[in-house]
């Protein structure tokens, strides 16, 4: 199994803001020590400027929180599925396989439009 850096973060997070004590907090190391966390990379920093450009079928842009854009670059560069019940987020994002048992919406969602690489800019 493997997770996002980005997922490591808001688990400390949550953590933190809970006010965990130790137990729980060597809970949670003890549980990370049992996963893969999957770094940045510049990839993944292409995979997230890609994924923050998308825009829905009507060409407006797309709201997707940036937290779930770096957890989706992770998983498009290291070509892993993506489990999570957060559809609505994810869901029709370019590379990404999703895994979810969250209901699909009974409400269609404007699916994104294509990728679009931009053009190489001229060197200065």
């Amino acid at each position: 199994m493997a997770i996002s850096f980005v997922t490591v973060g808001e688990l400390y997070f949550g953590a933190e803001k809970r006010g965990w004590g130790a137990a729980k907090r060597a809970e949670l190391e003890t549980r990370l020590r049992s996963v893969v966390i999957v770094p940045f990379d510049l990839e993944v920093c292409r995979a997230y400027a890609a994924i923050s450009c998308l825009k829905t079928a009507e060409g407006t842009d797309r709201t997707i929180p940036a937290n779930d854009r770096w957890i989706a670059a992770c998983a498009i560069r290291h070509n892993l599925p993506l489990v999570s019940n957060n559809r609505r987020d994810f869901e029709g994002i370019p590379g990404l396989t999703l895994i979810s048992e969250a209901p699909v919406p009974t409400r269609p969602r404007a699916h994104p439009l294509p990728l679009q690489s931009p053009e190489p800019s001229e060197p200065v």
